[in-house]
């Protein structure tokens, strides 16, 4: 889903003019980078939490060379999906 159509749905289902819609929608995303920089976690009512984990460095071989590479650790955005919105994803 595009942006643009996603506003639509807000502007649609709120109420709101499309330019409210979308300024609401701009202002969410800023809030929500602004926590996860900061190491807040966020927690969606109904869909599950957001946040910034940090991925260990770990060594790799390459399949064809042996040779061994280590790879640096760095911070990953990882989303954990509440129960039962797990299992409705396994319906579909």
């Amino acid at each position: 889903m595009l942006t643009k159509e996603f506003v639509s749905l807000i502007a649609e289902a709120s109420g709101l003019s499309k330019k409210d819609a979308e300024q609401l929608l701009s202002t969410t995303n800023a809030i929500m980078r602004e926590n996860l920089m900061a190491g807040k976690a966020i927690q969606l009512q109904g869909l599950g939490v957001l946040e910034i984990k940090e991925r260990q460095s770990r060594i790799i071989v390459h399949p064809r060379t042996g040779e061994r590479t280590t790879i640096p650790s760095k911070n990953q955005l990882v989303f954990r999906p509440v129960a039962n919105m797990k299992d409705e994803l396994k319906k579909v």
